[in-house]
């Protein structure tokens, strides 16, 4: 599979492009993928936008087909925020928090939607990235999918936050766990903890995933066992893309505070260590993980390589017991609120026109 060509790019690089593996098979298609490890600007997703357009930019000049960018990227992720929250009552400066971080958060579909589709349109680029979606009042810890030809494919909403994310952040359903048929192969995602559930795994597999993105806040070592076995289970690449965060990459307190930790922080503290990695269906680390700083972490997938190692292990083919084991995805809306109305068709063709 051919690289894209190589825009004009008027800036210096913000970062050079790091861990780079170039052996694929020549014989097979490759996809050159891109994972973003950068942090947001936070309370300012204008700014926010243009970083990730720059980002876009300068991995595209590498020749990256597919760019993946990390949990929150765009109205950012909360890291050590309480909201003001404990059982049985609310701050008022926690209150004003939430409408400060609601007010950073984008509708979908929006103008920022519109930015980000016309953005991988210009770099004639597949794009993933992590937003904090806006539906009302209620926020969505949200993923969205945009072609190299600049159109929207869809979204999936996080099923289920982790521990105190669950106060800011609304629960998705089964409406929004799209694995997308493109051209480079088939795409979907899961967000960080999220990735632990077997089941939300089973269902992704089901749909055919091949190239398996995880965008995530959690910088541990241990994530990085999660996605390896990822990886082998679903006989999929895994792309993991998290932020790269200091102290100073959030306001300054008493605006931002970083509950139990503030005090021994400095603003070159670092809040988030990153460690973004691409990984193969063999379990094979091709790049990455990264803890270094902010980067551009990318690979040549062999596709070729998915074949050869369903052989060995097909999840929900070869290696499946329907008649043990399944499992029922209720794949439709779930809505609070359903409004009935009788039709009006007849009494309004009795008018004349």
């Amino acid at each position: 599979m051919a690289l894209v060509p190589n825009p004009t790019v008027n800036e210096g690089p913000l970062f050079p492009e790091v861990d780079v593996d170039m052996a694929a098979d020549s014989s097979t298609p490759t996809l050159r993928a891109t994972v973003v490890q950068a942090s947001t600007i936070f309370y300012d997703t204008p700014a926010t936008l243009d970083k990730a357009e720059r980002l876009l930019a300068e991995a595209v000049s590498y020749g990256a087909q597919l760019v993946v960018f990390p949990e929150a990227f765009i109205g950012g992720y909360p890291r050590g925020s309480t909201f003001g929250v404990s059982i049985g009552n609310r701050t008022a400066k926690g209150k004003e928090e939430f409408r400060k971080y609601h007010a950073s958060a984008i509708d979908v579909p929006g103008l920022e939607v519109d930015r980000l589709a016309a953005m991988a349109g210009k770099y004639k680029v597949y794009l993933v990235m992590g937003v904090i979606e806006r539906d009302g009042y209620t926020l969505y810890c949200t993923v969205l999918f945009f072609d190299s030809q600049g159109h929207y494919l869809g979204k999936h909403r996080k099923i289920m936050p982790t521990a105190l994310e669950r106060i800011i952040w609304g629960f998705g359903d089964g409406s929004t766990i799209p694995v997308y048929d493109t051209p480079i192969g088939k795409i979907g995602a899961a967000i960080c903890w999220e990735n632990k559930m077997p089941l939300l795994r089973a269902a992704m597999y089901a749909k055919g995933i091949e190239i398996y993105c995880a965008p995530t806040a959690d910088s541990r070592d241990v994530w990085q066992a999660s996605m390896t076995h990822i990886a082998l289970e679903g006989g999929c690449f895994v792309l993991s893309a998290n932020q790269f965060c200091r102290r100073k990459d959030y306001p300054p307190p008493p605006e931002y505070v970083f509950a139990g930790t503030e005090e021994d922080l400095t603003p070159d503290s670092v809040v988030c260590a990153g460690g973004s990695v691409i990984i193969s269906p063999s379990g094979a680390v091709l790049a990455g993980p990264n803890y270094d700083g902010e980067a551009l972490i990318s690979a040549d997938l062999d596709l070729g390589e998915i074949a050869r190692a369903k052989f060995d292990f097909d999840v929900v083919g070869h290696y499946a017991r329907p008649e043990i084991l399944s499992l029922i995805v209720k794949d439709h809306p779930m809505s609070p609120v359903s409004f009935t109305s009788t039709s009006t068709t007849s009494k309004e063709a009795s008018f004349p026109k």
